[in-house]
């Protein structure tokens, strides 16, 4: 039986790289994806009976119990959670309106809370993992991006709550990712793919712009169970942009 991973927003950007990457690496993939055409998508360009998908809104408790459970059958366990489903609304504070800031901080902040909520039971039995997506805006942001700033600095703080609540049995960790380019790994009505300068490359001490494959290599690391001294910790995979470190 192999390991079932969870992967939130999981048919687009670094999701779906992750998936793919988690499907070559002998685990199984539960998609969790709200986007229908996205789904219909990357379910054609798979054939393997080790992924399955499941339309879910991760701010949506009962849509999130009911995709765990199914999540569960459908492979027999669950071994580990990839909270990576995000959304953004960035715009001046005087334009920002309270229901696209509740948005942005539900499905961030209270869908990887949810997530992990439901799927506790079943990463307990397994000596799971769960892996929060976070970001380097929760310690360095941008004009424009409070919810999404503010929810990706819930994110970290919650991973070391929760590392702290349901250790030794399930790890917590975050990744932080920079700048990770996956304009072109979208749903192909929206993907565009973005020219790269070599300005783009020199802004980063590691002299290139992230992908999606950086973040897919940490998840790889947490995940494998030779770690299991590594909880309560947060990643940050951004090229040495953020130029400091942070300690969890």
């Amino acid at each position: 039986m192999n390991k079932n991973i969870i992967v939130t927003g999981g048919a687009q950007g670094i999701g779906k790289i992750v998936s793919q990457e988690l499907l070559k690496n002998g685990y199984s993939v539960s998609v969790f994806e709200i986007d229908k055409e996205a789904i219909e998508e990357f379910q054609s360009e798979v054939n393997s009976g080790n992924i399955s998908f499941f339309q879910t809104d991760v701010a949506d408790e009962k849509n999130v119990q009911q995709s765990i459970l199914a999540s569960s059958q459908q492979f027999g366990n669950i071994s580990g959670l990839i909270n990576n489903a995000a959304i953004l609304d960035n715009k001046p504070i005087t334009e920002l309106t309270f229901e696209a800031w509740n948005r942005v901080i539900s499905v961030n902040l209270s869908g990887t809370f949810l997530c992990a909520k439901y799927a506790a039971p079943f990463l307990k039995k397994s000596k799971g993992s769960i892996i929060n997506i976070s970001s380097s805006r929760a310690f360095q942001s941008e004009p424009n991006t409070e919810a999404y700033s503010a929810s990706k600095g819930g994110v970290y703080s919650l991973t070391h709550a929760l590392a702290m609540s349901l250790g030794p049995d399930i790890r917590v960790n975050s990744i932080s990712p920079g700048w990770i380019d996956v304009s072109g790994i979208r749903k192909k009505s929206e993907a565009v793919v973005y020219q790269q300068t070599e300005e783009d490359k020199k802004q980063h001490p590691a002299g290139r712009v992230g992908n999606a494959k950086d973040i897919s290599n940490m998840i790889l690391f947490l995940l494998n169970p030779e770690n299991s001294f590594i909880t309560g910790q947060n990643f940050i995979v951004d090229g040495g942009m953020t130029r400091k470190m942070i300690y969890v």
